[in-house]
């Protein structure tokens, strides 16, 4: 009755909650939606008794216009998690296989699962770096699509525009690969690849971005995927029909509308992103998280839970720590403090 490999589902986990607790486990924003955003959102819901319009074409031209981009190389979808997925359907067949650098983020598996396909997983390199070398060489007759995230989730590292140079110098012109980008706005890296640039370069390539973290819409669920048209027409065949609202939809470009009052809020994140990277002594992060590797994750989330602090564990390999604003990350850094657990002085 069900199908015979729903055994090798990996059981994806989202970031804990205690509303007792401060959360920093998901990656959320702690500020709401902008507060244009928010007049959207009211005013759409006024007319929620309405489908949507599908392919959600006010915000595909808001978003092809904001990127320097045609609406045929834009789509719209639930996330950049619905991108990928949808990446992962219209290239792949049953026994075909989805590469992606791992540790990354836990859903790829599922979503290489969901379509039939067998996920890959390509270790990462010295620092916990993604090596594109690897992921290169792991290709095979059977590849069909290729994930990189960058910045990489739960690491916060980037790679180099010349590393994704070679990487795709190597990639069969027949084998898409996605560049996640779901945090984008946090990304101040001086040298990495974006997108927007290097799709203009491969025809093989999408870049999945989302309103999810920097905008603060996490709850609306909007995110876009935009590359060559025939790419962009092929994730909109496997989309399923009417599954961003208007409200999401509006909200968002009310979103975009409102970039100065965004960045005011990023670069918030970013200062204290650096400032706790510096103090627990980690490896800086070019997200809106920092990396704690060590063989006990598990532990030290318990620990630093029992001081009311949740962050997410990673119990093979390390831990992480959402980022907010100063205050939040003042009561993360005294919790840390409490429970014991090692900074840099």
């Amino acid at each position: 009755m069900l199908r015979a490999d729903l055994s090798l589902f990996p059981d994806y986990k989202p970031g804990k909650s205690d509303e007792t607790k401060l959360k920093l486990s998901a990656n959320e924003a702690n500020f709401g939606p902008l507060p244009t955003a928010l007049d959207a959102i009211r005013e759409a819901a006024a007319r929620a008794n309405r489908y949507p319009i599908s392919g959600s074409p006010v915000l595909r031209k808001a978003l092809a216009d904001r990127l320097g981009l045609t609406e045929e190389q834009v789509a719209v979808a639930p996330g950049a998690s619905a991108v990928i997925q949808q990446a992962v359907f219209m290239t792949c067949s049953a026994g075909d296989e989805v590469l992606f650098p791992w540790r990354s983020f836990e859903a790829y598996p599922l979503y290489a699962r969901v379509g039939g396909a067998t996920p890959v997983q390509v270790p990462l390199g010295q620092g916990e770096a993604i090596d594109l070398d690897a992921v290169a060489d792991a290709i095979t007759e059977r590849t069909r699509l290729i994930i990189i995230c960058n910045p990489n989730n739960p690491t916060g590292l980037t790679i180099t525009k010349d590393e994704f140079t070679e990487f795709m110098r190597r990639v069969p012109e027949d084998v898409v690969v996605i560049l996640d980008e779901a945090y984008y706005e946090f990304n101040d890296a001086e040298d990495t690849p974006d997108a927007v640039e290097e799709i203009a370069k491969y025809p093989n390539l999408l870049g999945a971005r989302t309103f999810s973290k920097a905008y603060g819409l996490a709850g609306l669920r909007v995110g876009y995927g935009f590359g060559n048209p025939e790419l962009v027409r092929a994730l909109g065949l496997v989309a399923l029909p009417l599954t961003v609202t208007e409200l999401s939809e509006l909200a968002a470009v009310a979103s975009l509308d409102a970039h100065d009052e965004l960045m005011v809020r990023v670069k918030e994140t970013q200062t204290q992103r650096d400032r706790v990277a510096k103090e627990l002594g980690l490896q800086r992060s070019y997200a809106n998280f920092v990396w704690m590797p060590c063989d006990n994750g598990a532990e030290v989330e318990q620990k630093i839970s029992a001081e009311g602090v949740i962050i997410r564990s990673y119990p093979d390999s390390g831990a992480r720590v959402s980022i907010t604003d100063a205050t939040e990350m003042d009561q993360f850094l005294a919790a840390w403090r409490r429970a014991g657990l090692p900074t840099a002085n």
